[in-house]
């Protein structure tokens, strides 16, 4: 699973760079056969404005949000695109400067206000961004476009317009709210984020969002919080990007990489700060496992700890006999890794993209073991008996278990990551396949296959082609759980067409079809495929 390729030509920096937005769809060029159960649209989310005016973006998730669409019909794919008409966005294409602090770039405040003006704006405190350029996902029969912070943004998937910007925290005790929900079959939604909790200490809320209202109500309003997680540090809740479910358990991974809330506070008014300036590593810390039940939602005051990892992105979470089995892709040690995604960074040469690859954390496809029955008596023993994993839990005499993985791939500055799965079937429920986007050195090269079961790997790769997040789409006659296709989206700035929607067979990698169109398309994080 490792990349074949070197990228010595460095066309992968043309993935961050900014588009012109499209007025119709275009047309595409189809090789090989579209499969006839694909009709819908493939929807994605990534920046697409990477300077305005001459002010740059700084960090991989500043540039404004744009959201790309292919649609499917009689075999036939069409492409289109829209930036998201954020606030950021519509303010900043007003004013023709960055108007409001992104993840990685200050806005300084507005050259033709005075001093006075300017002073009072600081106490009307920040302004958080709604740059919703990280995922799409469905509530009730609504799509929203996301990003980390309290906004998300009604989209129409049809024509790719933006209805309205919702802030969660009118609903329910949450600070900012994370791009990776659960959702059910029925439609209801689970998410996370950081509030504030009892006695003025910092805690994490896991949100439930009922599905479709009979009355057509927004299932928005009626946004409830069923479980609280605790914080490790008082003013210092750890950066969450996504959690595991199984069918009755949730786990939060609670991990070193911290925000320093008081910095936030402060800094951002003093002085020309941004997100990143605010987040630090409690060396010390490790990593802290919260597992809580689902339904009625309830705390497990149990202490599980392991070895320090940077963690973004879970790959599944299910129950077997007493334990819950949770993979995910881990970044080995406590420093942040988006330290390594300035766009100056992703830009440079390969030789240079390499040099920084060597310094930043390892990453590894992990599997954890927890045990849900622990007993005090059972010091210094694995606790962990399930036969096909190595991964264990040893309890030590505070009542502590720690756990020590099983690693189901690494390799070096090769990362498995945005994972997939079947999730339709197999989300929160044991599994065999998982699918991801290969990084070579944090570029985008490859698209992999993984069995966790067996360790087998399969890989798909061009040379100066950039995918994206592959995304499964079940063949509603397949028997098998990867008879079905992955569609990713592919960068070849190379090519006669720069790009193009990749489609393959998720048994083999093998390609079914590719539909070229005659456009750039830069870098994108995460979507679905809506039916």
């Amino acid at each position: 699973m490792v990349s074949r390729f070197e990228h010595p030509a460095g066309s992968y920096k043309k993935i961050f760079e900014t588009c012109e937005e499209l007025a119709e769809p275009l047309p595409t060029t189809v090789t090989g056969r579209i499969p006839s159960f694909l009709r819908g649209s493939l929807l994605r989310l990534g920046p697409g404005l990477f300077e305005v005016g001459d002010e740059p973006f700084y960090h991989l998730f500043d540039g404004q949000a744009f959201m790309h669409k292919f649609d499917f019909k009689n075999g036939q794919v069409t492409y289109f695109n829209k930036f998201v008409r954020t606030d950021a966005y519509v303010r900043a294409i007003t004013e023709k400067r960055v108007v409001i602090t992104e993840f990685g770039t200050f806005a300084y405040p507005d050259p033709c206000k005075n001093i006075f003006s300017r002073f009072f704006s600081y106490f009307k405190g920040v302004e958080v961004t709604d740059n919703c350029l990280v995922n799409v996902y469905p509530i009730g029969e609504d799509f929203y476009a996301v990003t980390e912070t309290n906004y998300i943004t009604k989209v129409n998937t049809d024509t790719l317009e933006t209805l309205k910007k919702v802030d969660m925290c009118n609903f329910v005790n949450i600070n900012g709210i994370t791009a990776h929900p659960h959702i059910e079959a029925d439609g209801t939604v689970y998410n996370i984020g950081n509030c504030m909790g009892k006695g003025a200490t910092l805690a994490y809320n896991i949100v439930k969002i009922p599905p479709t209202q009979k009355d057509k109500s927004d299932p928005i309003e009626k946004s409830k919080v069923v479980v609280q997680f605790p914080s490790a540090e008082r003013f210092k809740p750890s950066y969450v990007h996504s959690f595991g479910m199984s069918e009755n358990y949730f786990v939060f991974v609670e991990t070193p990489v911290k925000i320093n809330l008081l910095k936030f506070l402060s800094a951002w008014s003093i002085r020309g700060s941004n997100y990143m300036d605010c987040f630090e590593s409690n060396e010390a810390q490790g990593t802290n496992f919260h597992i809580a039940k689902k339904s009625p939602g309830e705390y497990i005051d149990l202490k599980f700890k392991g070895a320090a990892i940077g963690m973004f992105h879970h790959i599944n979470t299910y129950e077997d006999d007493g334990f819950l089995v949770v993979d995910l892709c881990a970044w080995k040690g406590f420093e942040f890794v988006y330290n390594y995604l300035w766009l100056a960074n992703l830009r440079a040469n390969w030789e240079e993209v390499k040099k920084a690859a060597m310094m930043a954390p390892q990453p590894e496809v992990r599997r954890y073991v927890i045990p849900l029955d622990v007993h005090k008596e059972e010091q210094g023993k694995n606790l962990v008996s399930l036969p096909y994993t190595t991964a264990t839990a040893t309890m030590h005499s505070d009542g502590m278990v720690w756990l020590e993985p099983e690693v189901l791939f690494s390799g070096p500055r090769q990362a498995f990551e945005f994972p997939q799965i079947d999730y339709k079937r197999h989300g929160g429920k044991n599994y065999t396949y998982a699918y991801a986007l290969g990084l070579n050195h944090f570029i985008p090269d490859r698209i992999c296959k993984l069995n966790v079961k067996t360790k087998e790997t399969w890989v798909w790769q061009e040379p100066d082609s950039y995918p994206s997040e592959p995304l499964f789409v079940q063949n509603p006659d397949g028997v098998d759980e990867d008879d079905g296709i992955l569609l990713t989206i592919v960068a070849a700035p190379g090519a006669q067409k720069p790009a193009y929607l990749l489609i393959l067979n998720a048994k083999d990698l093998s390609e079914v079809a590719r539909a070229e169109v005659d456009y750039s398309i830069p870098v994108t994080f995460h979507g679905m495929y809506k039916p």
